[in-house]
């Protein structure tokens, strides 16, 4: 992913200076990026638009992170989500582990370490997708009568 070609990546967070900051690094590095400034609007491109990996920040007012990470998981549960916070909790972080959090960054993000998790997460998504092309193409094949 060294020129971040094909990845596309959802922010979230409701600090707008913060998200255009850290999306123009991130498109900097040839990535993709698609922001959302509130759970709510996170939750709706999820279901118009598909991402290699999601950022979340845990703290929002409406529907926090952890619940944002709910609704992504419950439509959408081979997402890969990365969350963020200003305020990291060991327990915060167990939690949204627990709910299928890829990973946990606390602010401020240190950019290599969030492109190497992004790394990460694309890599998981990518075997993800490629178990579930090999599960349907046998499911096909079982299913003709050659």
């Amino acid at each position: 992913m060294e020129n971040g070609l094909n990845t596309r990546v959802l922010l979230v967070d409701d600090e707008e200076d913060f998200l255009a900051v850290l999306a123009q690094r991130l498109e900097a590095r040839n990535l993709t990026v698609s922001k959302a400034t509130c759970g709510e609007d996170a939750v709706d491109i999820v279901e118009k638009k598909d991402f290699d990996v999601i950022i979340l920040d845990m703290s929002m007012p409406g529907i926090d992170g952890l619940e944002t990470l709910k609704r992504i998981k419950l439509g959408h549960p081979d997402a890969e989500i990365i969350m963020l916070t200003g305020h990291g909790t060991i327990q915060a972080g167990i939690e949204a582990m627990k709910l299928g959090a890829e990973d946990f960054i606390e602010k401020p993000v240190d950019i290599q370490e969030l492109m190497e998790k992004i790394k990460d997460a694309k890599q998981k998504r990518i075997l993800v997708l490629q178990k579930q092309s090999k599960e349907e193409i046998e499911k096909i094949l079982k299913s003709k009568s050659w």
